[in-house]
């Protein structure tokens, strides 16, 4: 029986994680939150990591905007406790897949970035995951997995897809930014796809390196708060179209954070679905309000 850890349980992907674990029989699971588990610490995660085949790292700080003001402390939990987990992943000799961002990237692209795309990251909380990024690449090269993913919503945690349906008993009209794009992903398509991952480089039949996991297609903000309204019965015209420069943020945003998918097909795993899809299913499944 393969044993499998994984880290940051209690959030929007570490609960969807452990929903899709559950049904697996063949797997014995250890899950830590971070009252749990310290992965800033050298030593506690080299304990926890002990015993493990496959560590799942979804830990993070995902304070995008906090992190402007905080990088050292964003980068201590996205970089250098990253560091810490596949350091101890090399010394025990287990697989690690760790969850990074798009936000690595400058974001000025204008067709999807492939997996081998230059990183540029434009705000501290992208520095701060390139620095994790960098860690797993140099410590595990042989059984290192990245998984870059955006968007993401869930039933689990604050997302832009929960916030527009609860806006939307809240007031009568929202404007949403329409100009960036990106592809909307379902955390817990995620988790399915990581798991499979994980499966796939126990077999060795995926090759390590960076990942891409994010839905298929593209679409903006405004697009994707008019799909959640249309597929809940509201009417889409409620959503108005803007600009990001309507709404200042302490953090560049990219304007542009399509990834491509090809490393999946090549470990014969499929990619994520198409971003409506995804979304019909996840609004449909009674978990969103």
């Amino acid at each position: 029986m393969s044993r499998l850890l994984v880290t940051g349980a209690g959030g929007m992907l570490g609960r969807d994680l452990l929903a899709v674990l559950g049904s697996r029989e063949d797997l014995s699971v250890t899950a830590t939150t971070r009252a749990d588990l310290d992965i800033t610490d050298p030593e506690a995660a080299r304990a926890a990591v002990s015993g493990h085949d496959v560590v799942i790292n979804a830990a993070a700080w995902t304070d995008v905007d906090a992190a402007e003001t905080q990088e050292t402390a964003a980068t201590a939990v996205n970089g250098d406790a990253v560091a810490n987990l596949a350091g101890a992943c090399a010394a025990s000799g287990a697989r690690m897949i760790h969850v990074s961002t798009d936000y690595v990237f400058r974001g000025d692209a204008t067709t999807p970035y492939p997996e081998d795309a230059p990183t540029s990251p434009v705000n501290a909380y992208g520095r701060s995951k390139l620095v994790g990024e960098l860690a797993v690449a140099r410590l595990l090269p042989e059984s290192g997995y990245t998984v870059r993913t955006a968007w993401l919503y869930g039933a689990h945690g604050p997302n832009f897809v929960a916030t527009m349906l609860r806006l939307a008993g809240e007031r009568e009209r929202l404007d949403v930014v329409d100009d960036q794009r990106g592809q909307p992903t379902w955390s817990y398509r995620l988790a399915e796809r990581l798991v499979a991952l994980a499966d796939a480089a126990l077999a060795g039949r995926a090759a390590p390196g960076v990942y891409h996991g994010t839905a298929s297609g593209e679409t903006t903000w405004y697009g994707l708060a008019r799909a959640a309204f249309t597929l809940r019965g509201l009417d889409p015209d409620r959503i108005r179209s803007t600009t990001s420069d309507r709404f200042p943020r302490p953090a560049i945003r990219p304007s542009y954070s399509v990834l491509a998918h090809d490393r999946w097909t090549a470990a014969k795993l499929q990619p994520l679905p198409d971003w409506r899809t995804s979304l019909t299913e996840a609004l449909s499944s009674g978990t969103f309000p």
